[in-house]
């Protein structure tokens, strides 16, 4: 978890715009610490305190339609390492190849039990083995495609000086971002130049106000969210 020295980033994150994040985090090595051994025990705890429900769940998608019960998928994660998230499968079978990578409201691609876990972001819980191995955390950026990964400015690469993450302040004020994609003529496009720069300023933010008691906070917002939901 802890910082890379500056000199060994990527030739990308070398930038005086992006050094201003880095010196920050930089300053809160014992925070970054904490926040690994949080991730690392707590993601193992609840692997096995929900093994149950993740096999109820799997067999539920099993009869509900036909294909695997993951989805996997590459996204970008610390430093701009590819890493495979893993979901619970929501929609059909090769719904990358019938429409956009991002999803709409009403998506006629989710199936009846996907819409059900995606309400209560119960497709999320096998990320818990990504935060266990270290890729994810349960607060960061949440991992982009390489694709919307490639649109980022010079400045938004700053995110990824953290793990990805399964929650964040932007997660919660565009919980609703597939209502926000349902009338859009293209969603990509729409996706890339109206929400990504906005739900980036959150990202940028959370770093400048990063510590430890600052995750919980944003954990605790994030299950009120669903709650109210």
């Amino acid at each position: 978890m802890l910082l890379k020295e500056f000199q060994t980033l990527p030739e990308d994150f070398k930038t005086d715009s992006l050094q201003m994040y880095y010196d920050i985090l930089s300053q809160k090595k014992t925070s970054l610490f904490v926040k690994r051994c949080f991730d690392f025990i707590v993601s193992l705890c609840m692997i096995l305190i929900c093994a149950l429900p993740m096999i109820i769940i799997a067999i539920a998608i099993k009869l509900d339609s036909n294909g695997s019960i993951f989805y996997r998928q590459e996204r970008i994660t610390k430093y701009g390492k590819a890493f495979r998230i893993y979901k619970f499968r929501t929609m059909v079978s090769n719904a990358d190849k019938l429409g956009t990578l991002v999803t709409v409201n009403n998506d006629a691609r989710i199936t009846k039990v996907g819409r059900f876990l995606r309400k209560y972001r119960l497709d999320e819980l096998p990320q818990l083995i990504n935060i266990l191995f270290g890729d994810m955390s349960f607060v960061g950026t949440r991992p982009e495609v390489r694709k919307y990964v490639d649109c980022y400015e010079r400045e938004m690469l700053a995110t990824l000086l953290m793990p990805a993450g399964v929650t964040s302040l932007a997660c919660i004020h565009y919980k609703d971002e597939e209502t926000l994609l349902q009338n859009a003529s293209d969603a990509d496009e729409t996706y890339v130049k109206d929400i990504l720069p906005e739900k980036m300023k959150y990202n940028l933010e959370y770093i400048k106000k990063f510590s430890f008691w600052y995750d919980i906070k944003l954990l605790a917002m994030t299950v009120w969210a669903v709650v109210k939901s």
